[in-house]
C-alpha cells in the first residue's frame, strides 16, 4: 500500500532527554528505516541520516508506544502514503513523493543524506 511514518523517539538518559526521529517506508514484508537527528524541512538543504535495520510493519500503525528495557517512548508525528520516483538499490539513492502534513514533497535519500524538495 506504500505507507510511511515519521516517529519521534525520546530516550531519557541520566536525566537528559535524547530525541531522534525514525523514518520508515513500507517495503513488502517490512519497512526500510532511517534515523534522522533532525527533520528535513522543505527546500532547506540536506540532513544527515543513518540507515537502520528494517523495522516491522506494525510501526506504521502505532501512534504512541513505550518501548521495553528503558529504550524510550515512540510517538508518531507524521504519516501518509508515498509513490516511487526512483528506487535504485544499486546506488543507495531513493526518491519518493510523500503525502503527509509535515513531510510533503519529493524526498531524496542519497547515502547518509536526505533532502525534501517541493514536488513540481
Amino acid at each position: 500500500m506504500n505507507r510511511w511514518v515519521l516517529l519521534e523517539h525520546k530516550i531519557l538518559d541520566s536525566k537528559l532527554i535524547n530525541i531522534h526521529y525514525d523514518f520508515l517506508v513500507e517495503e513488502q514484508s517490512d519497512c526500510l528505516t532511517w534515523k534522522f537527528d533532525e527533520i528535513p524541512l522543505l527546500n532547506k538543504g540536506f540532513v544527515k541520516i543513518v540507515e537502520q535495520p528494517n523495522h516491522r510493519l506494525v510501526w506504521l500503525s502505532r501512534i504512541e508506544y513505550q518501548l521495553s528495557n528503558n529504550r524510550g517512548l515512540v510517538k508518531r508525528i507524521d504519516h501518509g502514503t508515498f509513490s516511487y520516483v526512483s528506487n535504485n538499490q544499486d546506488s543507495q539513492e531513493l526518491k519518493i513523493i510523500l503525502n503527509g502534513k509535515l513531510l510533503k514533497g519529493l524526498l531524496i535519500i542519497d547515502g547518509n543524506l536526505c533532502q525534501l524538495k517541493k514536488n513540481n
